[in-house]
Order: structure tokens, then sequence, then C-alpha cells
């Protein structure tokens, strides 16, 4: 099955050696695995950008 990755700018809440928590600007914070996305700092040293599964974020409610 194919899928197709999405960026998003989210908000790192917390995070453990499995998994973090990501404010997305939703009712609620996420929890995602950390073996499902990729992570990249941006500038502004608040926000950074997430890489994910589109099935994923529509799973979680981030899309």
């Amino acid at each position: 099955m194919k899928s197709d990755l999405i960026d998003l700018t989210v908000i790192i809440r917390h995070s453990t050696e499995r998994a973090v928590l990501v404010d997305h600007g939703g009712e609620e914070a996420v929890w995602l695995p950390l073996s499902q996305v990729e992570i990249a700092p941006n500038s502004d040293g608040k926000t950074v950008t997430l890489t994910l599964p589109e099935w994923l974020a529509r799973e979680k409610g981030m899309v």
C-alpha cells in the first residue's frame, strides 16, 4: 500500500523514548510514535515540521 507523506507544523509538548506529544492546533494534543514520524526544527525555535503518513494524521484527527 502506497503511503503519502505530509508535513505539518506543530509544537512538541512532551517526548519519550518511543513517542512524541504534539500540539497541532486542534482541540487536544496527540501522541505519535517516533517510528512513524520525522521531526525537523523550524527557524523560529518554537515549532517543528513533522513529516508523517497521511493515514496516521487522519487517524489522529490532525487533518
